[in-house]
């Protein structure tokens, strides 16, 4: 049987997955990319899903020279306004605004679609040599060894690699193969994603409208034909999110509105709807031999204050970081990678969860506790700073 040879397999063809090739590649590595499938590069049948990238994230795609062609298609988020409202329809009580505090500093974020992200990705991915995209198999099984890992894809091809990347999504594949147990924690709750037009701008402010059944967070997106626009993520329990998915267009545009507390005016959907469960996920490890795991294979977080994909891109960082040509995929090229993000990981999954299961608790003595909270992180200038670097990746 003929086995390729390639310096790393990348198992996932996510946004993380991506962008682990494209960064491996432009490093010099060789890399075979397996999937299923591509991701769709279509507005109307891609990831309805954007991210808000913070300065890390930004930092890495410079790094890797991908930045100047997503910047285009970036909407800057000079603020992040958290609104806490009670009662249906929701009445705000107090919002409170996270801003950079020095005049002329650059935005806290970077919101761009996934599907659009996707396909600048895939251009670029496309143009490397070093890099092969294998469609239509996805990760089968492997064997390591001491010096590299032996692996089989879904089709029978055959390879050898020194680092396999498990960027495989929360069913990882990979992980299950190596041997990593995961904690998974779920809260009965779906999201909806989908993007919407109205009538107010949005001024470059993202925010998280808080009620009961978790947060409903708007986020700015360029204009379209002159229409300001707005993605947005919507939080709720599993049946509320099911019966809103079946509602018509206009019915579907009325109800967001409503649990906007009416921020930017009336609502118009102007996507399909993705539906998407809320669950935390960690693996028990980050490694194995031969072997890292990176994103949502290693880690899944609820989809509040932009932690989820950033901290997916900070995996990233470390693991190329910390390799090189004489020492990927060894033992002390793991070491080094697990040292560097288990910690951070752990403490980002339990916070995020833990924040979650505050803000979405109908609960008077719960509401309370969440609106206390808001006034003292955002009113204390110290504990504001320190909420605002664990947010950027600092």
């Amino acid at each position: 049987m003929t086995r390729e040879t390639t310096d790393i397999l990348i198992a996932g063809a996510g946004i993380a997955g991506l962008t682990a090739a494209a960064c491996f590649g432009q490093a010099g590595y060789s890399v075979t990319l397996a999937a299923p499938r591509p991701p769709s590069r279509d507005k109307t049948e891609g990831d309805q899903r954007s991210t808000a990238f913070l300065d890390p994230a930004t930092a890495l795609f410079s790094q890797a020279g991908l930045w100047e062609a997503l910047a285009p298609h970036a909407q800057p988020l000079q603020e992040l306004h958290i609104t806490d409202t009670t009662g249906w329809p929701p009445k705000i009580r107090d919002t409170r605004a996270f801003r950079s505090e020095a005049p002329g500093t650059p935005p806290l974020a970077q919101n761009l679609m996934n599907w659009r992200i996707a396909d600048v990705l895939l251009n670029a991915l496309e143009s490397l040599p070093n890099v092969t995209l294998h469609w239509g198999a996805g990760f089968a099984s492997m064997v390591t060894r001491e010096r590299e890992a032996l692996l089989r894809l879904t089709d029978g091809t055959s390879l050898r690699a020194r680092l396999v990347i498990g960027a495989d999504g929360r069913g990882s594949t990979v992980r299950e193969a190596a041997g990593i147990e995961a904690e998974i924690s779920r809260f009965g709750q779906k999201a909806l994603a989908f993007t919407v037009t109205h009538p107010q701008p949005h001024n470059n402010i993202s925010t998280e409208v808080y009620n009961q059944g978790g947060p409903f967070t708007l986020i700015p997106l360029p204009d379209s034909a002159g229409q300001a626009q707005s993605a947005v993520v919507w939080m709720t329990p599993g049946p509320e999110t099911l019966r809103l998915q079946a509602l018509d267009d206009a019915a579907f545009s009325a109800e967001a509105s409503t649990r906007s507390a009416g921020l930017l005016g009336p609502l118009t959907l102007a996507s399909r709807r993705a539906l998407f469960p809320i669950i935390t996920l960690r693996a028990k490890a980050l490694t194995a031999q031969r072997t890292a795991l990176i994103a949502e294979a290693a880690h899944v977080i609820p989809p509040i204050g932009a932690q989820g994909l950033n901290t997916s891109l900070n995996d990233l960082a470390a693991l190329l970081g910390s390799a090189t040509p004489d020492t990927l995929g060894s033992r002390q090229h793991l070491d080094a990678y697990e040292k560097s993000r288990a910690r951070d990981v752990a403490a980002r999954v339990a916070a995020i969860g833990f924040y979650n299961r505050l803000t979405r608790s109908g609960l008077p003595p719960l509401q309370s506790l969440r609106l206390s909270g808001l006034k003292v992180v955002a009113d204390l200038p110290p504990l504001r700073r320190a909420v605002m670097r664990a947010g950027m990746g600092g």
